[in-house]
């Protein structure tokens, strides 16, 4: 099937979404997403971040649908073509899909370690408001920890379900979930149950916002000011490929490998996760690739020894030096 987006063709299989279709031409043209997972069954339509125009149906059907709608949710037709980011009533609406999910989520991006890899935070930048013109209190909840690794922030929570359906789909069984409704919902454990199998800690890496967060890295360091390397092991339960993150020769944590949308190429153990942090422990591959719209990217990480951030100035140092002994004689 033929499907043009934002006046890009491209030819798909039948059955494939308009966000999928948008991947597969890259660039500007891809829709955010902070609730489809592709690895997940069942994702997508929770956030309608992803909304587009549709101006032509099909060729047996040119007439255009007549309201936005979820790409994540919606399959190609052959002849579609989609406007995103050609479309002023795309960007007017994400504007307020964004202003919506921020009325409860706190802009707490200083002390939050989800900062620099969080989508929200770069949703908000391109398409956030100034001010919000939400008047009422703010619903808030006290942090709970789900296990002895993670921790749980419900006041930043956008409600995405990635969590959930991680349990679900990739662990033994699952005992938490959507408690309540309306503006009372929230993810949590049924009585006082902790989430501890094998696969938790990757409701870390699927949680696009800081509402579920690693406890054995909380508050070590900004990640960008970590160092990101791509490593494996032979791991009787998981793949083994991680990305260990380090300070110095410290690893600060493990993550599962994402791609350029922030999703998990394949899901890591809690063994690789939380267990193994030391660098006798893997096989390092090399520096992982960071895009330079990431502001990871900023400090040279393409080497293993990236130079570093104030170079020698011999002028300086020789004027430094007499200033010193300048100062001591007095």
């Amino acid at each position: 099937m033929k499907v043009t987006i934002d006046g890009f063709p491209i030819e798909v299989e039948p059955g494939t979404t308009i966000l999928n279709a948008a991947r597969l031409i890259g660039g500007d043209i891809v829709p955010p997403a902070m609730c489809y997972y592709s690895k997940l069954q069942g994702s997508g339509g929770k956030c309608r971040t992803c909304l587009v125009k549709v101006s032509k149906g099909s060729e047996k059907d040119p007439r255009p649908m007549p309201k936005l709608v979820a790409s994540c949710r919606t399959t190609v037709m052959d002849g579609m073509e989609v406007q995103n980011i050609t479309s002023p009533e795309v960007i007017e609406a994400r504007r307020g899909v964004v202003e919506m999910l921020l009325i409860n989520h706190p802009l707490d991006c200083p002390v939050c370690d989800q900062a620099g890899e969080c989508h929200l935070q770069d949703l908000g930048y391109e398409h956030g408001a100034a001010k919000t013109r939400y008047e009422f209190d703010r619903r808030t909840f006290e942090k709970i920890d789900i296990g002895d690794k993670i921790q749980l922030h419900m006041t930043r929570c956008i409600l995405c379900y990635r969590c959930v359906y991680v349990a679900d789909q990739i662990t033994d069984h699952r005992i938490h979930g959507i408690l309540n409704r309306g503006d009372h919902s929230e993810i949590s454990t049924y009585i006082t149950k902790a989430v501890d199998n094998d696969f938790s800690g990757n409701v870390i890496d699927v949680c696009p916002v800081g509402a579920l967060t690693d406890k054995t890295f909380r508050f070590k360091n900004r990640v960008w000011f970590t160092k990101p390397v791509e490593a494996h092991r032979d791991c009787d339960k998981c793949c083994g490929k991680v990305t260990l993150w380090y300070k110095g020769e410290d690893v600060l944590r493990v993550t599962a490998r994402k791609d350029e949308y922030g999703e998990a190429e394949e899901f890591i153990c809690n063994t690789c996760r939380f267990d193994k942090k030391k660098t006798s422990d893997w096989v390092i591959e090399g520096p992982r690739k960071v895009s330079h719209k990431s502001v990871i990217s900023s400090n040279h990480y393409g080497q293993l020894k990236p130079p570093p951030v104030v170079k020698t100035n011999p002028v300086l140092i020789e004027a430094n030096k007499e200033q010193f002994e300048r100062e001591t004689r007095l």
